[in-house]
């Protein structure tokens, strides 16, 4: 996938990650991370630079550490500069692990951040990697709602006044729990995987018709929002049209594609009287059970074909006698 459209400032990760600054006369404030992968740069610091990539993060642990801490101030100071030297965007120090004075010097005259953390190599790296993944995934935002229902995460769509917003407070009400109303911004942070979110300054917050906007997690509870959400089933919403044949068996899925993903899609016919909350119930727990092997459609398709084969059997026994 490329991540070369999105980016992180460093700052967010320096707070995300609670590390601490070294170099404290470096601003950090307009620098940013491209790249979601990291990078321990042990043979680098042996003077092996193929293939090195200098966009990444830089880990230094414990081993990259002790092969450092060997060598004579002279040839410490050349494997510093030379690194230094390639603009990678910050290196980070693990398990507390801390350079001395005369490198954080070094790191801040090449204007390379240094960082802290007192937690093991192997976790900070897979915290990070896995942070980045989800931050720097390809994006796209659509207009919809994205709600957990029965952890199942499930999208909204349809044309503007339609009651996208509507439903998705019923569902609130019945227990489940809002992750984005009107903007939902979707992030491809794998190939089969869509994750979903709220821009940062709608959060928790839902417009409707005729009130206005209300904060879910102010008057429901913290219990009934959620942050982030992977995508696991589409319902587009559209007016009911007598001369349109909607599908009434469900035998074969439709999909939608976001980002190069398919995603199963269901077109629901709002009319009034029809309570959208319990169909998108239905839907979810429907959609869950045939993840879990569980056809209905197919099952009742079966009894039917079987019926069906019975009967046949019956007309030919009853012709012999």
């Amino acid at each position: 996938m490329n991540y070369g459209t999105q980016r992180v400032r460093l700052t967010t990760i320096v707070s995300k990650m609670e590390l601490t600054n070294l170099t404290v006369g470096l601003d950090l404030e307009d620098r940013f991370i491209t790249m979601p992968d990291v990078n321990r740069p042990s043979l680098q610091l042996t003077g092996f630079w193929d293939y090195f990539e200098p966009a990444r993060v830089q880990i230094i642990g414990k081993v990259e550490y002790e092969y450092l801490e060997r060598l004579t101030r002279e040839e410490r100071l050349t494997a510093y500069t030379q690194f230094f030297a390639q603009q990678v965007p910050c290196v980070i120090f693990a398990r507390s692990l801390k350079p001395d004075a005369e490198i954080i010097e070094l790191a801040t005259s090449r204007n390379i951040p240094l960082l802290s953390t007192d937690k093991g190599t192997a976790a900070i790296s897979s915290e990070i990697i896995r942070w980045l993944h989800v931050q720097l995934a390809p994006m796209i935002s659509i207009h919809g709602v994205l709600v957990d229902v029965y952890g199942e995460g499930v999208l909204i769509t349809g044309e503007s006044g339609i009651g996208k917003s509507e439903a998705a407070l019923e569902l609130i009400r019945r227990g489940h729990r809002l992750v984005s109303d009107d903007v939902v911004e979707i992030r491809r942070v794998s190939d089969d995987t869509l994750v979903g979110s709220a821009p940062e300054i709608t959060r928790h917050f839902i417009e409707l018709r005729g009130i206005g906007i209300i904060n879910v997690k102010t008057l429901f509870g913290i219990e009934c929002v959620k942050n982030t959400q992977q995508i696991d089933l589409v319902i587009k919403l559209e007016d009911w049209n007598k001369e349109t044949e909607y599908d009434r068996m469900g035998l074969d899925d439709q999909y939608i594609e976001y980002l190069g993903n398919k995603v199963v899609c269901h077109n629901l016919p709002v009319r009034p009287g029809r309570n959208l909350a319990i169909i998108v119930e239905a839907a979810a727990v429907n959609h869950r059970q045939k993840k879990m092997g569980y056809n209905a459609a197919q099952e009742l398709y079966n009894r039917v074909q079987e019926n069906l084969n019975r009967k046949d059997g019956d007309e030919h026994h009853e012709f012999f006698y």
